[in-house]
């Protein structure tokens, strides 16, 4: 946008947030599908491990051993569940503000929010942007949580209909 006059300020224009978000340590991680599910299963084991723990403070515990492992493991779960999206609502973001035609931006601390209409050469190279980098991010975002989402949802369907 440098070579524009571009009023939109440095830290609000899309391919300078796009840089930002990517040199984020957190958000870097979906970069790598292989880094990031490695990442997520640390998580997943460390939550088991403490959810275990307060699971064995309940008086079933002793009787129903299978079970609270069981529902330790899937309710675990939920701190990758929840690490994914806000990694999966930052990337978005960053994407709809690439491919959009408009940037919506503040001068102010204030709301003075203001529109600025992207120039076509801009557009193009932000909607490159978008697609040869972002997407391929928010995909591998979508197929983990799909994947965990599975599992929740197998669990449930367990303990529903009483299989163990």
């Amino acid at each position: 946008m440098s070579e524009f006059t571009c009023p939109v300020p440095k830290e609000q224009q899309p391919t300078n947030e796009f840089i930002e978000l990517s040199k984020s340590k957190i958000f870097s991680w979906p970069k790598s599908k292989k880094l990031l599910s490695i990442i997520l299963i640390k998580f997943w084991i460390f939550t088991f491990v403490l959810f275990l723990l307060i699971a064995s403070g309940s008086i079933y515990f002793k009787t129903f051993l299978l079970k609270y492992i069981l529902l330790s493991l899937l309710s675990s779960l939920s701190i990758p569940l929840l690490i994914t999206m806000r990694l999966y609502l930052g990337w978005n973001h960053i994407f709809k503000r690439l491919n959009s035609e408009k940037v919506e931006y503040e001068e102010s601390g204030w709301y003075d929010g203001q529109i600025w209409i992207k120039p076509l050469i801009l557009k193009e190279k932000e909607s490159l942007i978008a697609s040869v980098e972002v997407k391929p991010i928010l995909k591998n975002l979508t197929q983990i949580s799909s994947c965990i989402l599975i599992i929740v949802l197998s669990g449930i369907l367990i303990f529903q209909y009483k299989i163990i």
